[in-house]
């Protein structure tokens, strides 16, 4: 020591540097970890598949006629999820004009990547699944990678049943949709269209 000061090579406790280096260290290369095992998840997650799409396409009914199908598709974030709300216009070339829309709230489940629909509430007040074996469509959702995927089942009075599934994968103008639907896992109807993103 000289004048009250410490030496900055013989006199400084070096256990207690070293050991809040070694600490800080282990923080920064932990967080650099973190950070990166994340980056899947952030590129997963809702957030790039938020916003309006439009688009259309030429579908076959089941009588071999035609028709133009004018569809979209919006993506919003909820406090517990996320919702869905697609609309489709179909125009046949005799004039007739048929509109249907949907829309669907998804809520985190506990499985990763996977969502459930929360589509009524039951006495207690609590978000519930429709009960398919009531005619009702049971419906979830998957993210993977860059694929937003909601399946819905229906059970026919019969015991049929149909397994609907839209694929809606990002792409430079906005959503690839790729619909199919399969009545006892045979393939009845497929349309597969570019939404771009308003």
């Amino acid at each position: 020591m000289q004048g009250g000061t410490m030496n900055s090579h013989k006199d400084r406790p070096v256990g207690v540097l070293d050991g809040l280096q070694r600490f800080c260290a282990t923080v920064f290369c932990a967080l650099i970890f973190f950070l990166g095992s994340n980056l899947p998840l952030a590129a997963s997650g809702i957030e790039g598949f938020l916003g309006n799409y439009t688009g259309s396409a030429e579908v076959l009914g089941p009588d071999g006629e035609p028709s133009t199908r004018d569809l979209s598709v919006e993506i919003a974030e909820t406090k517990k999820g996320f919702s869905v709300r697609w609309s489709s216009i179909t125009e046949k070339r005799r004039g007739n004009r048929k509109e249907k829309s949907y829309q669907v709230e998804f809520v985190h489940s506990n499985r990763r990547g996977v969502f459930s629909a929360a589509m009524q509430r039951n006495l207690f007040g609590h978000e519930v699944q429709l009960d398919p074996m009531k005619g009702e469509p049971y419906v979830w959702a998957r993210i993977e990678g860059d694929t937003l995927t909601v399946f819905s089942m229906f059970i026919y009075e019969n015991g049929d049943y149909e397994m609907q599934q839209y694929d809606r994968s990002l792409s430079a103008e906005g959503l690839d949709l790729d619909y199919t639907a399969h009545r006892n896992g045979v393939l009845v109807r497929q349309i597969q269209t570019t939404l771009k993103r308003q």
